[in-house]
């Protein structure tokens, strides 16, 4: 019954046989046959297999954090596994004979517990709450380098830290600080909130003065700029009325200068016709009366000289008696001076 018999592994499985001590087989997911009594077989198993953890470690400042995580770890050197465990199972029964290949989890949590206790020893409790993934990389590394994980024969592949959590008085109290600083946080925020609205309706209110400023500065250019313009106008003005003035005494002066002239030149012609006047009369005064007469009437028409011939009768009325003058006669008279001026016009 337990002679000779054939076994067939599943690969995952890296398989040792030994017969009467010496090895005669090895290798990943091996059939064989062989010699029950004399044979001892061992199965280590080379997949990766994961080792959930939790522990208590205290932080830098004394407070309990639960840390709760995962192990991904896998034999790559079976031998030297099955060196430092015992992986041998019943050749006849074909199952474990040790519960060493549990134990193995159990080291490698060990470990790890011991390196993230020396990684929460340097953190604070609100520090430590937060560096889960800094921890779990720092785990893994220390893991990967001692010389126990390396001995066994195994390749740590990963370390994950889930949660760091701290005790239910020290999260309460957390929350309790935690919920006054957001109300602090809000508070600022609201009151940073209303001082940026009074900045900003201050700054508006500076850049509505300000443009105020510009436009009585930019209203007060355009005032100094008519007046200037009018100042101008005004001396341009005065210019030119005092130009006009300056024309006017010059028209005045030249028209004053003509008046002399004109009045010298009048005087002159007076003293001239005066002169000959004066020279005629003193020819009159020395002739004789009726011979004036009659260099007068030399020259004059007929009512002329009817003129003089009545008064001649008046010098003489005197000496006359009775005078007849008809209406025929003056109607002569008359209508010759009519004819006279019309021969005049």
């Amino acid at each position: 019954m337990f002679g000779f018999r054939f076994v067939k592994f599943e690969p995952g499985n890296y398989i040792i046989r030994y017969h009467k001590g010496v090895i005669r087989a090895r290798g990943d997911g091996i059939s064989f046959w062989y010699y029950v009594p004399a044979a001892s077989l061992v199965a280590v198993p080379v997949g990766s297999a994961d080792a959930q953890f939790m522990f208590a470690e205290n932080s830098a400042d004394f407070q309990e954090l639960s840390i709760q995580g995962q192990l991904t770890y896998r034999i790559t050197d079976p031998e030297k596994t099955a060196e430092m465990l015992n992986y041998t199972i019943d050749s006849r029964r074909l199952h474990r004979i040790s519960d060493d290949p549990e134990k193995l989890a159990e080291r490698l949590v060990n470990l790890l517990q011991i390196a993230v206790k020396g990684e929460m020893k340097k953190l604070r409790l609100k520090e430590a709450l937060t560096a889960s993934d800094d921890v779990a990389a720092a785990a893994f590394a220390a893991l990967c380098n001692h010389k126990m994980v390396q001995s066994l024969g195994v390749s740590v592949l990963s370390v994950t830290i889930a949660a760091i959590k701290p005790s239910p008085e020290t999260a309460k109290a957390l929350e309790a600080e935690t919920r006054e600083m957001i109300l602090k946080e809000s508070d600022e925020a609201i009151f940073q909130r209303r001082n940026n609205a009074v900045e900003k309706e201050r700054m508006i209110r500076e850049s509505e003065l300000n443009t105020e400023i510009a436009v009585e500065r930019k209203n007060r250019q355009i005032r100094e700029t008519k007046l200037e313009t009018e100042r101008l106008a005004r001396q341009k003005e005065l210019a030119m009325r005092e130009e006009e003035q300056q024309f006017s005494i010059a028209e005045e002066e030249r028209n004053k200068t003509l008046v002399d002239l004109r009045v010298r030149n009048a005087n002159i012609e007076a003293d001239s016709k005066a002169y000959a006047l004066h020279k005629v009369m003193e020819v009159y005064e020395n002739m004789n009366v009726d011979t004036l007469k009659a260099l007068a009437a030399g020259g004059l028409d007929s009512s002329r000289l009817m003129a003089l011939a009545f008064q001649g009768i008046a010098d003489k009325a005197e000496k006359i008696g009775n005078l007849n003058i008809t209406p025929d006669l003056l109607s002569s008279l008359l209508d010759s001076k009519s004819a006279a001026r019309q021969g005049v016009r």
